[in-house]
């Protein structure tokens, strides 16, 4: 065959039915089939191949259509691929990008009227295969190009989508994400950094008390309209001679936001799930090195982000896979939170950490809630040591922050685990607990009953009247009757006094809300139990109002909300959780490897 004549590709069956009856988009013009172009480049002989190389050129590999054709021409053209980038590596970045392009459903327009809709693919039976050769393809290439993870990583985030992409793109997207950790471990933690940068820009544009609201009025709507409240409005797998079995149907967040967040969470915790699983056998070795991966990221993205409601039950998920992960977890915010050298808005979120794990995770035996709240409460009594023949010995949230935020996930502590100390032994229990000397915390001059949220203090006063630990009403009345005083002002000049909370206070690990991946979530969590023989009804009354509204989830609305804030999540004890739907993800197992 002359160089003049032009190679096409002939009509091919696959999958049963014929792919193409017309040429592919792109005409490639050489001497010879690609196979025994390879063969003679192979031999030393480039001509033809030089030809065939500067054919597919950037941008035209792109559009070469081998991802639908039989498996034949997909290994021949995987084939080329290494050979090209092999031979040639300037054209690295041109082959990562072809591949990482695929990562999402291909987009289909969608006229309505006058209106085209573009949008993913979500029908397209082949989805689960492209995604596999797609990764044989990076596989190949990384074999072949060592540098290769140095060039794909930023490529691996200019393609990541716009966040208000549909849900299943996105889905899709941090999926292949994840997948390539599998074979480029070196790429794990910048990819995971990646991720959940992208879920936290969801979750703090997706206030609690908003979703909340909106799965609410969609559940009156629904009871309104006849419709089951657990009606699902999808099911991703609707046809039940397929391999991949979804046969639970998946329920969407009404939030639309939410909905997104929800279904990364679903990823996210199914990938934590898988990567420390093998068989249904726990793999220590590889499960320390995903927590120290996601420790990085905790520390660097998610810790200092106070508004975000979920994103944190990734790190949750993992310490309930064994006991000394949680253990670990509470001695590093620990270190942050004794470490003077940190930044006194990272130790109150670890304090805040701190309490709401304590008091949420339910896999948390009660001897290490015991162990961190003997290394809490002498750090108190040591910082009231160190404060109260000082200067600074007065009510000041901006002085004090991590003694009051500590101080909270104390009182925090008690309140969820008194029970569980309790247990048993009420004798031995109570002993334990009136060792911790609280009258000398509660009436020490730094007055933490004053900056705590009221609703903890309340119910912290309820709790140790009855066991006769500290009273605390006395000292929450006259509280109640002075004006707090916040923060200087940054004109300068004398303090700012308002009426209200000042402890910016978060609690990450209040209910969770999504539902597909609430399904991971919600047997390891600790809900909120109403004790029905503290007093909490007549303490309200002893209260004078204003201290606390009468509400039935008794931390809403406490937190005042600044106009610095990005959007203040106050703390709940609520028990309600919605019900959760079946985890989704992409049909493919991760661990499944694509050739």
């Amino acid at each position: 065959m002359s160089r003049s004549n032009i190679y096409r590709m002939e009509s091919m069956e696959v999958d049963g039915r014929e792919f193409l009856s017309t040429p592919p988009m792109k005409t490639v013009r050489f001497g010879d089939s690609v196979a025994n172009t390879l063969a003679k480049f192979k031999k030393g002989d480039t001509r033809d191949y030089e030809l065939l190389k500067h054919q597919l050129s950037e941008p035209d590999i792109k559009r070469l259509p081998w991802l639908g054709r039989s498996q034949a021409v997909v290994d021949e053209y995987l084939s080329f691929l290494s050979s090209l980038v092999s031979a040639q590596t300037v054209y690295l970045r041109t082959c990562l990008r072809m591949a990482v392009s695929h990562f999402t459903p291909g987009r289909i327009q969608i006229q309505e009227g006058d209106v085209n809709i573009s949008d993913s693919d979500d029908d397209d039976e082949n989805l689960p295969r492209n995604f596999d050769r797609c990764h044989q393809a990076l596989q190949i290439i990384a074999r072949y190009v060592p540098s290769t993870s140095r060039f794909l990583m930023p490529i691996l985030s200019e393609n990541f989508p716009f966040v208000q992409k549909s849900s299943r793109s996105l889905e899709c997207y941090v999926h292949n994400l994840l997948r390539v950790t599998l074979y480029i471990p070196s790429l794990r933690r910048e990819i995971l950094e990646l991720i959940v940068s992208k879920m936290l820009a969801l979750d703090v544009s997706a206030p609690r008390a908003e979703i909340e609201e909106v799965e609410e009025n969609a559940a009156i709507h629904q009871e309104a309209s006849g419709a089951p409240q657990d009606d699902c409005l999808f099911n991703m797998d609707e046809d039940e001679d397929t391999e991949v079995n979804t046969s639970t149907a998946e329920c969407v967040m009404a939030h639309p936001v939410a909905e997104r967040l929800d279904m990364l969470m679903a990823v996210l915790l199914t990938y934590i799930k898988d990567m420390c699983y093998v068989n249904g056998s726990l793999e220590l070795e590889r499960t320390k090195a995903l927590y120290r991966d996601l420790m990085y990221v905790f520390d660097k993205l998610v810790l200092p982000t106070h508004a975000s409601s979920h994103v944190q039950y990734s790190v949750f998920y993992l310490c309930s896979i064994r006991l000394g992960l949680a253990e670990a977890f509470l001695d590093h915010l620990w270190k942050l939170l004794q470490g003077p050298s940190q930044p006194p808005v990272v130790r109150q979120a670890a304090a805040g950490y701190i309490g709401s794990f304590l008091a949420r995770a339910k896999f948390l035996p009660v001897a290490t809630v015991k162990a961190c709240l003997d290394l809490l409460v002498p750090w108190l009594h040591l910082y009231i040591n160190s404060q109260d023949s000082g200067t600074r010995a007065f009510c000041d949230i901006t002085l004090h922050g991590p003694f009051y935020a500590t101080c909270q996930a104390v009182f925090y502590t008690i309140i969820f685990r008194h029970k569980a100390i309790l247990e048993g032994n009420l004798r031995k229990g109570l002993a334990y607990l009136q060792g911790f000397n609280l009258e000398r915390i509660v009436m020490c001059q730094l007055n933490p009953l004053k900056v705590c949220l009221p609703a903890i203090t309340n119910m912290f006063a309820a709790i140790t009247r009855k066991y006769q630990l500290v009273f605390c009403y006395t000292i929450i009345e006259r509280n109640n009757r002075s004006m707090l005083r916040v923060v200087r002002s940054s004109l300068g000049g004398d303090l700012v006094s308002m009426n209200t909370n000042p402890l910016d206070s978060f609690f990450p690990f209040d209910p969770y809300l999504l539902k597909r991946s609430g399904r991971m979530i919600v047997p390891l969590y600790q809900v909120w139990e109403e004790p029905s023989d503290c007093g909490v009804d007549t303490l309200k009354k002893e209260i004078k109002k204003g201290s606390v509204e009468d509400e039935d989830d008794f931390l809403h609305g406490e937190t005042p909300h600044m106009d610095t804030e990005m959007g203040v999540t106050p703390g709940s004890f609520e028990s309600h959780l919605r019900s959760p739907s079946s985890v989704g993800s992409p049909p493919i197992a991760f661990l499944q490897r694509p050739f």
